[in-house]
């Protein structure tokens, strides 16, 4: 196996280095700079769109995205919600090949609260049951559904205003079982109800197109984290109305205002394609609304690998230019490296 060799200067930090991965001849990496793996931290491997909205498929359908996210410098991944049987055993097998995922295992909501063809309903009474079996069977994080209009049996969501999913205090002692069993919460939220999840516990923030200083304040101060996911909150959609390119206008000004602060208040923001982007993507849009690129950058790197628990080591993905200078270079890597293997 060749051994590859990378000189130039690893991001963030801005560090010069000279890596060696593999073992035999040696061969030289392309480009002079490098990121040590990008992660995805939130996810779907196994969610696409069906006939009557988003849908889960199998073990075939995740292991091609994987190979996707692998190609794009991806070498960790936190997936938030999916097919349970393909993502659970994704994150208790050792495999090199492919990008190291954690996972969540099934959407937590009840019934009538999400989109019929991508989850089991958990009524409030089995949660905590539900809870500790995702976890028994490998899962480190839980995905909850906080909030959701509501849905019909046929899929199409009836009206748009947005509501609990479960009780503040059933949340609280979710969370409460989640960590005493070493596992953490991830919470979708798009209203106000994000207080009251902060105030519950909850880890991190999915969207959270409502928060405001106060809560980024509360949820900073025990170290928590939020993926805004930019790319399904505020890229409008081929064919929306003007009233909902309005509403996304209105959200993305109100995330603008709010993500230059989060690193004041102590809250690690994270990158997530959300099914729908790209990590790169991501880092483009996170900059469009407020951050620095090297804070983007962190956030899809060093940041992410530091609050999920991971490493970089072993993975590297090169530029042929200065992402800190030119950041649309991440969407064209030069090359990656993957658990100390070159695959692309």
């Amino acid at each position: 196996m060749t051994t590859w060799v990378f000189e130039g200067t690893v991001l963030p930090a801005a560090e010069d280095a000279r890596l060696r991965f593999g073992s035999g001849d040696s061969g030289v990496l392309p480009g002079r700079f490098g990121v040590p793996g990008l992660v995805d931290s939130h996810c779907h491997l196994t969610m696409g769109s069906g006939e009557r909205g988003p849908q889960l498929f199998g073990a075939d359908f995740a292991d091609e995205r994987l190979g996707e996210l692998a190609k794009a410098g991806v070498s960790a991944l936190r997936d938030v919600g999916g097919n349970r049987e393909v993502t659970l055993k994704l994150a208790t097998t050792e495999d090199d090949s492919r990008p190291r995922v954690l996972a969540a295992g099934r959407f937590l909501a009840p019934r009538g609260r999400y989109f019929p063809q991508a989850y089991d309903p958990v009524d409030p009474e089995d949660l905590l049951t539900a809870v500790e079996a995702e976890i028994a069977e490998g899962a480190t994080w839980l995905k909850l559904v906080g909030d959701f209009p509501e849905v019909g049996p046929d899929g199409p969501i009836r009206g748009s205003a947005m509501g609990p999913t479960y009780e503040p205090g059933l949340v609280q002692a979710m969370v409460e079982t989640a960590h005493a069993r070493g596992a953490r919460v991830a919470a979708h939220v798009n209203t106000e109800h994000v207080t009251a999840l902060i105030a519950a516990g909850i880890d991190s923030v999915e969207h959270g197109t409502s928060l405001t200083e106060q809560d980024l304040a509360a949820l900073g101060a025990r170290g928590g984290a939020w993926t805004p996911t930019l790319g399904a909150s505020v890229v409008a959609k081929p064919g929306a109305t003007p009233e909902q390119f309005a509403r996304r206008k209105s959200r993305s000004e109100h995330l603008a205002s709010l993500l230059p602060v989060a690193d004041r208040y102590g809250v690690r923001v994270l990158t997530g394609s959300d099914g729908v982007g790209t990590v790169a993507g991501e880092i483009d849009l996170l900059v469009q609304h407020g951050l620095t690129v090297e804070q983007a950058l962190v956030a899809a790197s060093t940041g992410a690998q530091d609050f999920l628990g991971l490493t970089g080591d072993g993975n590297l993905v090169t530029y042929d230019a200065d992402p800190l200078e030119h950041p649309e270079i991440l969407a064209t890597p030069a090359a990656v490296v993957l658990n100390h293997r070159r695959i692309r």
